[in-house]
């Protein structure tokens, strides 16, 4: 009889204790939300930079040249200005968007690109005869007028010949999307025999197939602006110079961004000294897709959750653009104590460059901005060129070169370019 009693007391208690069991487990589950943003305060120019002759004034007198180095990616252009140093306000650059530096089939075009070269008036001075003798800065003329080309003459009846018999621009090229343009002054004999002044050049990045910014320094009809004019009627190229330098820096997209919430005791996906496990994080720093990486964690023990957040209308989290918010993404997290958060997300214009949360990871139940708990790697599994400027960059229409080295962190300077601070890149933040 007594048996009889004890067995249903001992079954209640087992449904007693394993009720308590599961609501201490739920007192222990929390919610925590993370948002991811695109915090860059983008610029359009991926390169700027000067140049002058060697002499005092660093002027480029008939028969010499300059050089300067820089990097492109497939429909990048290449744009410049320099004075006519003996006309009142006339200057020489290339038609916009400016000079093409690769052929449709993505082979570098090298040698003589002269003829994309134009004469301009920048409307702001009565012309002389162009010619040692000129007087600078001449004559302001009444009403502005828009910046225009000189074609055979100007609006006075001065004559010119074309800009490609005065000027030789070319191009040589060194590999990896690394171009040399040397300016050469041949007006030398010629009845337009001037020195070219001081000058600036730039490259706009290319985004969606577009030139972010396809007429840095001039606009054909439109008035001259940030400083062209001292270019152009004194060979000053300080102005224009500090513009182009305001607007030329980092513009990045980030990649759908993959969020793994884990119980282990290091990163499930990667670590710093290892080569690519093969396991999808080379499409992820090299493509921006996620799939296969997620596909992989799903599989793994101690990860409790795999989301991919794309943003909402364009699918990569764009920068800030002209002021407007860049790309910001959200997740609800259900996590307990003990739980482990690990991000990454591609740096867009790199050849394998990825963002992802650094150790082992950031504690999910912290609050706050945890921006700093993020760093830059470089995957090992492509050759680097210039971010935003890599002609085998796959988000700019590239097939990556391959290699096969060790995940390392992104020194910062690199070899390429100085970046802002990370956390002025990607905003991380739990609520």
């Amino acid at each position: 009889m007594k048996q009889n009693i004890l067995k249903p007391l001992t079954a209640l208690s087992v449904i007693v204790f394993l009720a308590a069991c599961s609501k201490d487990k739920k007192a222990e589950q929390q919610s925590n939300t993370i948002t991811i943003e695109n915090v860059l305060d983008s610029k359009p120019l991926v390169e700027s930079g000067t140049f002058k002759g060697t002499g005092a004034p660093p002027v480029i007198l008939p028969g010499q040249s300059v050089s300067f180095t820089f990097s492109a990616a497939k429909n990048q252009r290449l744009t410049f200005s320099t004075m006519y140093g003996w006309s009142n306000d006339l200057f020489f650059a290339p038609e916009n968007p400016g000079i093409k530096l690769y052929n449709d089939d993505g082979t570098p075009i090298t040698g003589d690109v002269s003829t994309q070269i134009k004469l301009w008036d920048n409307g702001t001075r009565v012309n002389q005869a162009p010619g040692m003798n000129v007087t600078h800065p001449g004559t302001a003329v009444t009403t502005p007028q828009n910046i225009k080309e000189v074609m055979s003459t100007d609006d006075y009846g001065n004559t010119y010949l074309p800009a490609s018999s005065l000027i030789k621009v070319s191009l040589a090229y060194s590999g990896n999307s690394t171009f040399t343009a040397t300016i050469m002054n041949t007006s030398g004999g010629t009845s337009n025999e001037t020195p070219f002044s001081p000058g600036v050049w730039a490259i706009s990045y290319v985004a969606g197939g577009n030139l972010l910014l396809p007429e840095p320094i001039y606009s054909a009809n439109k008035p001259t602006a940030n400083g062209l004019t001292d270019i152009a009627e004194m060979g000053d190229n300080t102005a224009l110079s500090t513009y182009l330098t305001g607007i030329t820096g980092i513009f990045t997209p980030l990649s759908p961004i993959l969020v793994v919430v884990y119980d282990g005791s290091e990163n499930p996906f990667y670590k710093v000294g290892e080569n690519d496990r093969a396991e999808g994080l080379k499409d992820l720093a090299q493509k921006g897709s996620a799939d296969a990486l997620a596909a992989v964690l799903k599989t793994k023990a101690g990860v409790k959750n795999v989301y991919v957040l794309p943003a909402p209308t364009s699918t990569v989290l764009l920068p800030k653009i002209n002021g407007a918010d860049g790309g910001k993404v959200s997740q609800l997290l259900n996590i307990v104590a003990g739980d482990r958060i690990a991000i990454a997300t591609m740096y867009g214009f790199s050849n394998d460059w990825f963002f992802a949360t650094t150790g082992n990871g950031i504690d999910a139940t912290q609050k706050g901005d945890v921006s700093g708990s993020v760093g830059l790697f470089d995957d090992g599994t492509a050759i680097n060129q210039f971010p935003g400027a890599g002609i085998t960059q796959f988000n700019l229409a590239g097939t990556p070169l391959q290699e096969n080295i060790p995940i390392q962190a992104v020194p910062n300077p690199n070899s390429f370019t100085t970046l802002p601070d990370l956390t002025k890149i990607i905003k991380v933040t739990l609520q």
